[in-house]
């Protein structure tokens, strides 16, 4: 929100969402825009996970997603209804090719228009989804929501929507309104299969709480599951050369379920021990390789079929072994101080400096930071050798003593990362706020540590 309204240095606030409601300041967006303090308000938009190839990769998975749901029991069947729909419809005037295309164009408009106001919308409540997610208690009940879903898809039960709603979705109009209106409905009329998916898709976007990335997403969705249709209408002539339908789409649509038990991991995953942070979603990983790759029955009349099981099934175990191996081969972390006058003092007298990481369970930089950054050898080795490390838990708000250090600090948000110099000085120009790679972290500890080197090489004045 603050970052809607122009603000430039916004920070998460460190005492939670309840604190900053008690206080009673903003939680939605306002057009009355900055305060006359000139103050940036505290509150972030938008969860920061998703840049540069992060991104990308996300986007072109949900687009394979998209993809994926073409086949489907409950769309696959349609393709050729949908290709003809397209070829009776340009087949009425000339040049025929020109209206396939504008027939095509207005039924991928429909799809994203439908999909994209779902995602906006579900972003817009991602203020309120994302200060719940500070209670444990949220992200638990999200994640099952999110294994209800893929249950779904497993086979275990069937998502109906009333009778009047697909009804009124099976509706045909002529012309150009015609193709919008079958990508308006086609959510609902293939909602038993392509609804699970979308409803946890939905879900993970309120988290994001990102109306822009809640667009972006859903519209790419729409484009992967519509762009095939289109281009299948271009060249209506290879529609016999699509495999024919059989359990083969079972078998996709349970791809989809374990999809939707990743994002419960997802979820669920920043309020689990460290070890269970990592042997989840191994586990779900490991799973999904064996269920899809070999126990699932399911057959299919072309002969690529199995080859595509043994591919998937390998590819979950290579992923397993990889995050497994890359785990217990990363070394130890960094050692941490709880926050302590006496600490501090010590590293005085050591001629140590210190650095003070301020972190939340729930700030996904303080995550990266931590999994990352903390966890880098040369980074660990500096820390080990030339500073004290402290480490204050700011996850549970309401402590006298973090309160405490927090205004002592000035901590507008987290993650903050305080560095102080051998004299107990702070370098506020190397405060951090925000996720930092290795490289540059081991820069700020070089920075911080030249100073040292500066002072005990400095002459002293004699009497």
């Amino acid at each position: 929100m603050a970052v809607s309204l122009g603000y430039k240095n916004v920070y998460r606030d460190p005492y939670g969402f309840p604190k900053w409601q008690e206080n009673g300041l903003p939680i939605a967006g306002s057009p009355m825009g900055p305060t006359t303090s000139g103050e940036p308000s505290t509150k972030t938009a938008a969860d920061r996970s998703l840049q540069g190839w992060t991104m990308l990769w996300t986007l072109l998975g949900i687009f394979a997603g998209g993809v994926a749901l073409n086949l489907t029991p409950c769309v696959y069947p349609m393709i050729p209804i949908t290709v003809s729909f397209f070829g009776g419809r340009a087949a009425k005037g000339k040049p025929s090719q020109i209206k396939l295309v504008l027939h095509g164009i207005c039924y991928l408009t429909g799809l994203s228009l439908t999909n994209s106001i779902l995602g906006v919308v579900a972003s817009l409540t991602g203020g309120l989804m994302g200060a719940l997610l500070q209670n444990p208690i949220v992200p638990a009940l999200v994640a099952g929501v999110l294994i209800l879903f893929a249950t779904s898809l497993f086979g275990l039960w069937e998502l109906r929507l009333p009778g009047a709603l697909t009804q009124a979705a099976g509706k045909s109009y002529t012309g150009y309104f015609g193709s919008l209106f079958m990508g308006l409905t086609l959510g609902v009329v293939a909602a038993p299969c392509i609804g699970p998916f979308v409803l946890g898709l939905l879900t993970w976007v309120a988290g994001m709480g990102n109306p822009w990335i809640g667009f972006l997403v859903f519209f790419i969705l729409s484009l992967g599951l519509g762009l095939p249709l289109f281009i299948l209408a271009l060249f209506s002539g290879q529609l016999q050369r699509l495999p024919k339908a059989g359990g083969w789409m079972l078998w996709v649509r349970k791809l989809m379920g374990w999809v939707l038990v990743g994002m419960a991991a997802y979820f669920i995953r920043p309020i689990l021990p460290d070890i269970m942070k990592v042997i989840l979603p191994v586990a779900v990983t490991l799973a999904a390789g064996l269920h899809l790759g070999w126990l699932d029955r399911n057959q299919a009349s072309f002969k690529a079929f199995p080859w595509l099981k043994t591919i998937v099934g390998t590819g979950c175990l290579i992923l397993a072994t990889f995050w497994i191996t890359s785990w217990a081969m990363r070394g130890p972390g960094i050692e941490w101080y709880s926050y302590s006058e006496q600490t501090l003092q010590q590293a005085v007298a050591q001629k140590k400096p210190v650095i003070i990481d301020f972190y939340a369970d729930w700030c996904t930089p303080c995550r990266e930071l931590e999994e990352t950054t903390f966890y880098h050898a040369d980074v660990v080795r500096q820390a080990r050798q030339n500073f004290i490390m402290v480490k204050v838990d700011v996850t549970q708000a309401g402590d006298p003593f973090q309160e405490q250090l927090l205004k002592q600090y000035g901590i507008k948000g987290v993650p903050t990362i305080v560095f102080l110099d051998a004299r107990g000085k702070e370098r506020t120009d190397l405060r951090l706020v925000d996720y930092l790679p290795p490289e540059s972290f081991l820069n700020h500890m070089a920075a911080l540590q030249e100073s040292v080197s500066t002072r005990n090489h400095q002459p002293r004045k004699t009497q």
